[in-house]
């Protein structure tokens, strides 16, 4: 299992604390370091709602020009994610079989059981 974030997130961190402490083995990819390509991001929409992923709340979000937060569709959410990792709502994990975006510890105790 793979945990996309950035570290210096909180709940990213939340996250990695909880499968730790529950021996779960997970490889950790940081946007920032690692960066992120629009192929992972297709194949995570293909389980997940662009909606779900592109994190309008963030401050990458209210840091965009008024052009880029205009007519955002699928196409336009996963460039500008690829040209700005940390819009994409944090952490992301991936399983064998699924993909859960944000963290919650009943979230992932039912998908890890």
């Amino acid at each position: 299992m793979t945990l996309y974030g950035i570290k210096n997130c909180d709940t990213v961190r939340k996250a990695k604390k909880w499968l730790e402490n529950n021996s779960f083995d997970v490889t950790f990819h940081d946007f920032r370091a690692d960066g992120i390509d629009a192929n992972i991001i297709e194949q995570w929409l293909t389980q997940v709602d662009w909606e779900t992923l592109f994190n309008k709340r963030s401050t990458s979000f209210r840091g965009l020009s008024d052009a880029d937060k205009a007519g955002i569709d699928q196409q336009k959410a996963i460039a500008l994610m690829v040209e700005h990792p940390t819009l994409i709502k944090r952490p992301v994990l991936v399983l064998d079989d699924q993909i859960l975006v944000g963290f919650k510890a009943a979230q992932y105790e039912e998908a890890l059981s």
